[in-house]
């Protein structure tokens, strides 16, 4: 369980802190909104309504015993540009910012974020690659060069055992998991068979899945 200083509220903001609360975390909410401050208030353990680019207000809230501060303002960026930097003066430890563009991922790593979220893109990337192959049921970017699929099995490895289709060897993916009938098996051996209906996680160079698996 980690503790979480959440910034911005929108429908973002409100999505990370559900997802938080799924998870146990401990989330202290802030947004000079009251309504959007509300709206959480079943989801986080304590929230405030305030201006996360006043230093005062900032600074009375305990930045450094926070394990992460996620800025994930997306409606003013000099807002976010600036409670990024002060969040990195107060002392935080981690600082992830949301980015709308490429431009503002560079202006907030140059002020203190240590990581950067860029939803609308890792959102559109995920979309074109999803819905444009039929076998492709889930995608996960790692870097620009590797990736984690959920892909349907190729038919003609249907009957076929791990260690026959030897994807690692020849393609350099590895397969972390088979999942059947909607359970997810991660104890894959080279004797573990793909039967009908079976997908897979496969993780490796993106170039090489395009290549393995016609994507």
């Amino acid at each position: 369980m980690k503790s979480v200083l959440l910034v911005g509220l929108g429908r973002f903001g409100r999505h990370i802190a559900m997802k938080l609360n799924e998870m146990h975390h401990q989330v202290m909410a802030v947004d000079q909104n009251e309504n959007r401050v509300n709206a959480v208030l079943p989801y986080v353990m304590n929230a405030q309504i305030g201006d996360a680019t006043n230093a005062d207000f900032m600074e009375s809230l305990g930045i450094n015993n926070f394990d992460v501060c996620i800025v994930a303002i997306g409606d003013n960026f000099q807002s976010s540009l600036e409670a990024t930097s002060l969040l990195k003066e107060l002392g935080a430890k981690l600082v992830v910012s949301r980015a709308a563009r490429d431009v503002h991922e560079k202006f907030l790593r140059r002020n203190g974020a240590d990581e950067i979220v860029y939803p609308e893109k890792q959102l559109a990337d995920w979309t074109a690659i999803r819905y444009t192959a039929d076998h492709i049921l889930d995608y996960i970017e790692l870097d620009e060069d590797h990736a984690i699929f959920e892909i349907t099995v190729p038919e003609k490895w249907i009957g076929k055992s791990v260690g026959e289709v030897d994807v690692r060897k020849k393609h350099g993916i590895n397969i972390m998991a088979v999942k059947r009938s909607g359970k997810m098996d991660m104890n894959i051996t080279p004797q573990t068979i793909f039967t009908l209906n079976d997908t897979i996680l496969v993780l490796g160079n993106r170039k090489n899945m395009q290549k393995c698996f016609h994507i």
